[in-house]
């Protein structure tokens, strides 16, 4: 007798409407591939402490960042003229989220949200070419970047880092460019921060941000593993 396949079983998430106040959709479950996908399909994302099942989240509102809203203040436009940083994609992913992870002073504890299991899961989904990483290298040494998952039209922000000032924002300016270059069409961002509405990151009612979700899926999302191309203002190496 053939035994079913573990990651073809039916996954399902209740609708984002249950959610709590505070954005809480459901408890539990595993951090299959095939489980992160179909909540990223439907805005859905897991965030949770060590310790904890698996909390899963939909947020109301929604901070999400149109490409073509991207705002580059003028010593960041500076900093990007100079090159102050090579900037890479998919270099090295392990090194991005393994950054992310590092304790952080805001964290309650001093730890981290991103588990074992998460940056095994994470790992996974690069390796299937769903996860994608920037790196902002300098001197040959990692110092920014980002993590996250793309699919179709649609880039669902993670995590990010920084080791020297503005490295993380010089990664995530080249990724908008890039991405825009590429044709996607919503960026999310999951929760608010001064950080990511200083670089034109805004807030939309859940029930829009899921509605433009929908419709910004349908395209296929650029093979993997990514590289800048001439349109996105190219790159440079570490």
């Amino acid at each position: 007798m053939q035994r079913p396949n573990p990651d073809a079983r039916q996954v399902w998430f209740p609708p984002a409407e249950l959610a709590s106040p505070e954005g809480l959709l459901a408890v539990g479950g595993d951090l299959s591939s095939a489980r992160l996908l179909a909540a990223y399909r439907h805005g859905i994302f897991p965030w949770y402490n060590p310790g904890q099942p698996v909390l899963w989240w939909c947020p109301d509102p929604r901070t999400v960042l149109f490409p073509e809203r991207l705002k580059v203040a003028r010593s960041l436009r500076k900093t990007l003229r100079h090159g102050a940083f090579g900037v890479t994609l998919d270099r090295d992913f392990a090194g991005v989220i393994d950054a992310c992870a590092e304790p952080r002073d805001r964290h309650p504890g001093g730890g981290t949200w991103i588990t074992r299991e998460m940056r095994e899961a994470y790992c996974r989904l690069h390796a299937e070419g769903h996860a994608h990483s920037v790196e902002a290298w300098r001197d040959g040494e990692l110092v920014g970047g980002l993590y996250g998952v793309a699919l179709g039209g649609v880039f669902f922000g993670e995590s990010m880092f920084a080791r020297a000032t503005d490295a993380s924002k010089v990664a995530f300016v080249r990724l908008i460019r890039q991405l825009s270059a590429w044709g996607f069409t919503l960026i999310d961002c999951q929760l608010p921060s001064a950080h990511l509405f200083s670089l034109g990151a805004e807030e939309i009612p859940r029930r829009r941000f899921l509605a433009l979700l929908q419709g910004a899926l349908a395209p296929p999302a650029p093979p993997a593993p990514w590289r800048f191309d001439a349109a996105a203002d190219g790159t440079s190496a570490p």
